[in-house]
């Protein structure tokens, strides 16, 4: 599975010369910072000097690693300019648009911190909130700490849908409801995701249906003020639907295997 993410990509690094570490290797990093790109060009230099304020305090070895889902806007050049000022940026371009959930894989693949975390670019999530996140795995020693979005970021009829799709796989699989991909997590989940055999798939389902187990902490997320959300009514609907039928078929061998398990014994 691995491999698939990385004949994806096509990686561009402006100013830093690492290769991928492979997922044996010891880790470089405490913390990698995976942030999927697309039409992101007026968030992103934000975004770094934020997170470049945030992690410096915490006293831990970081990377960001950007993946420039082939983004039509000057989201590559920004990246490029920010890779400049900031030695601890790698960039992954892709050859082509794969969506939001593969290209966190494919950056995933090129994470090589112990722990990792996942966030947009577009910061409706505030990178200040990753102290918290921070504190709260290494206290309670969980796989992943969601952030539990909290707050009105979004508008009324998106925050029904979100609600009424979270609470279906919530049942499914215990998915927290108000999670997205706002989340840290360690480099035994990276290694369970990674494992995953699936062309459409859903991360934030993934993480719960590994069975490791997750928290949440409140965060608060503000609506967006800077570009247009990528997800359309459309794109969101196939994400639900593609969702929802990864979410069904991995509940579906589950409950095969356990039913071929008791007939064996």
């Amino acid at each position: 599975m691995k491999k698939l993410w990385q004949g994806i990509a096509k990686t561009l690094i402006c100013m830093n010369d690492y290769d991928a570490m492979p997922m044996e290797t010891p880790p470089t990093f405490d913390l990698s910072i995976v942030v999927p790109v697309y039409r992101n060009e007026e968030t992103l230099e934000t975004l770094a000097g934020r997170l470049t304020d945030t992690l410096k305090p915490l006293a831990v070895r970081f990377e960001i690693v950007f993946v420039n889902d082939a983004s039509p806007d000057r989201s590559q050049e920004v990246l490029c300019e920010i890779a400049r000022k900031h030695t601890a940026v790698e960039i992954v371009e892709l050859n082509e648009n794969i969506g939001q959930n593969r290209a966190v894989l494919t950056g995933l693949t090129r994470a090589s911190g112990r722990f990792a975390l996942i966030m947009d670019a577009d910061l409706q999530d505030p990178p200040e909130a990753i102290p918290a996140l921070w504190r709260t795995i290494q206290e309670t020693g969980c796989a992943a700490v969601f952030a539990r979005r909290r707050g009105k970021y979004e508008s009324f009829p998106r925050r029904l849908s979100s609600y009424i799709f979270k609470t279906g796989l919530r049942l499914v699989c215990g998915i927290p409801r108000d999670a997205g991909l706002f989340v840290l997590i360690g480099r035994n989940m990276i290694k369970r995701l990674l494992a995953f055999d699936t062309q459409n798939p859903y991360v934030v389902a993934m993480i719960a249906c590994t069975g490791l187990p997750t928290v949440s902490i409140p965060v608060p997320r503000a609506m967006r003020e800077k570009g247009t959300s990528a997800y359309t009514l459309g794109k969101r609907l196939r994400v639900g639907w593609n969702a929802g039928k990864w979410v069904l078929a991995w509940k579906y061998d589950r409950l095969k295997n356990n039913r071929s398990e008791r007939f064996s014994t």
